[in-house]
């Protein structure tokens, strides 16, 4: 199925034999995409300014000897580096997956909606005013900055007649983003120390972090993981319509407050730990869409396993083009995504899903 063209949602969900069928296919491609995933792992813990071999990347994972110099590059740096891309990149495609489900907007994810702009905003702010320049402790400013965007961008959306509608909340979250855009600048030009904290957390970045954010967000990223997984269903009736998923007996302001809930922890995690990365959100679930269908139980699986890979596959790249110095994640993505939303524009209806 090819991204532009109108999907028969009716048939693809109400009729048994069609979803028996899909269901095998897709439990088939699982293995395929998670195979995927372990080759784009491999890659992330072999290349970079040293290249290193598989068996030394395997001895250090599994008969660590601190005096070989190639294997404490791979213990030390890579894979926390790599669990870091693995975390980030699952919680952005999931939380555009959610997105654009919800809103049924083909340019819904956390970037365009202004939640990833929100989370960077705090995270300077902590920066600038509180002086925190430990990941670990400006982690939870990430989520409240989220909070924060996500209801400023709902209400400004929701502002005249017919509500938050899709083009509204895409053309509020646009807005919101400028303004919260130009504030972080602000705050950066007028202290050179927070410019310096902040610079490379803000292209998005994965380099140089350890494991303790990781280990602080890992409960609230598998919950909020989790609970996208069981959402599945639900947010199929929303793509259908409002009067659809009535009809089919959802609670829709319940459905999406709880996806709500889930966007921002998905969101506000992935940049506490990236930095707010460009694009992953938007095109990974547009990618998995063109495969799968429009189907939301298999769009959130195959995002939370196709967004890693992009993601690592970015800072591949990023270490690779420019060694022995390095590109950021968020300008190989966002250099990548470009061509992709200009696509995404000229082939796709800017409509509801």
């Amino acid at each position: 199925m090819l991204l532009g063209k109108p999907y028969n949602h009716s048939v693809m969900f109400s009729s048994p034999r069609f979803r028996a069928q899909s269901m095998r296919q897709h439990a088939l491609g699982l293995p395929i995409v998670f195979s995927l995933l372990v080759v784009v792992i491999l890659l992330s813990l072999r290349f970079g300014a040293l290249r290193i071999d598989t068996g030394t990347v395997a001895n250090a994972i599994w008969d660590y000897d601190r005096s070989d110099h190639r294997q404490i590059v791979v213990r030390e740096l890579r894979l926390p580096r790599t669990a870091m891309g693995i975390l980030a990149g699952a919680c952005f495609a999931v939380a555009g997956a959610l997105t654009q489900g919800v809103t049924r907007n083909p340019l819904g994810a956390p970037g365009i909606l202004g939640i990833n702009a929100g989370a960077a905003f705090a995270v300077v702010t902590a920066i600038y005013s509180g002086g925190i320049t430990n990941p670990a402790g400006y982690v939870w400013f990430a989520f409240i900055g989220a909070l924060g965007a996500t209801v400023l961008v709902y209400v400004v959306a929701s502002a005249g007649s017919g509500g938050a509608t899709p083009i509204k909340l895409a053309l509020a979250g646009a807005v919101i983003s400028a303004l919260l855009g130009s504030w972080t600048a602000a705050l950066l030009l007028l202290d050179l120390e927070t410019l310096d904290q902040a610079r490379f957390w803000l292209a998005g970045s994965i380099s140089g972090r350890g494991t303790e954010e990781a280990v602080l967000l890992f409960p609230i990223i598998a919950a909020a993981l989790l609970l996208a997984l069981f959402m599945g269903r639900q947010v199929n009736a929303l793509s259908l319509g409002d009067e659809v998923a009535k009809g089919l007996g959802q609670r829709i302001s319940i459905t999406r407050t709880v996806a709500g809930v889930c966007v921002i922890a998905l969101a506000g995690a992935a940049v506490a730990l990236a930095g707010p990365a460009a694009f992953i959100g938007l095109a990974v679930p547009h990618i998995v869409r063109s495969v799968v269908g429009p189907d939301y139980r298999w769009i959130i699986l195959y995002s939370a396993l196709l967004g890693p890979c992009l993601l690592l596959g970015a800072d591949i790249i990023g270490r690779v083009i420019v060694s022995p110095e390095e590109l950021q994640v968020g300008i190989v993505s966002a250099a990548l995504g470009a061509p992709f939303l200009v696509y995404l524009v000229r082939n796709t209806k800017m409509t509801e899903l």
